[in-house]
């Protein structure tokens, strides 16, 4: 099964507002960079352009967004409340009811992108 099938039937299977979430990050990260590739990896969607660039986990009571290289992205929305002491990666949890600044997170995804072009 090819990845967008994939990430098609783990959108389904989610709880509705976990799905509707997801889609919607999905469509974010499409507008912001087409050059990411859609994958799955480790039982997740992932996305990858000369590298991981971001993935994305559905949890009991959360979506986390990943990003692979997160600690090395400018953040001056401060999206990044997960993972804050890690080395290499940084996430944002987001729980129902929450809303995300779209624009903000379409820089952090450019920039996710850019980090893999050097």
């Amino acid at each position: 099964m090819e990845a967008a099938q994939q990430i098609d039937r783990r959108i389904a299977e989610l709880p509705e507002w976990q799905g509707q979430i997801l889609a919607r990050l999905r469509e974010l990260i499409r507008e912001a960079e087409p050059r990411l590739n859609e994958e799955w990896k480790w039982n997740s969607p992932t996305w990858t352009y000369n590298g991981n660039a971001a993935a994305f986990g559905a949890f009991k009571d959360h979506i986390k967004i990943n990003f692979f290289k997160g600690a090395e992205l400018p953040d001056p929305k401060g999206l990044f409340n997960a993972g804050l002491d890690a080395k290499k990666t940084r996430s944002i949890d987001l729980y129902q009811g929450d809303t995300i600044d779209e624009g903000a997170l379409k820089d952090l995804i450019r920039a996710a992108a850019a980090m893999n072009e050097r």
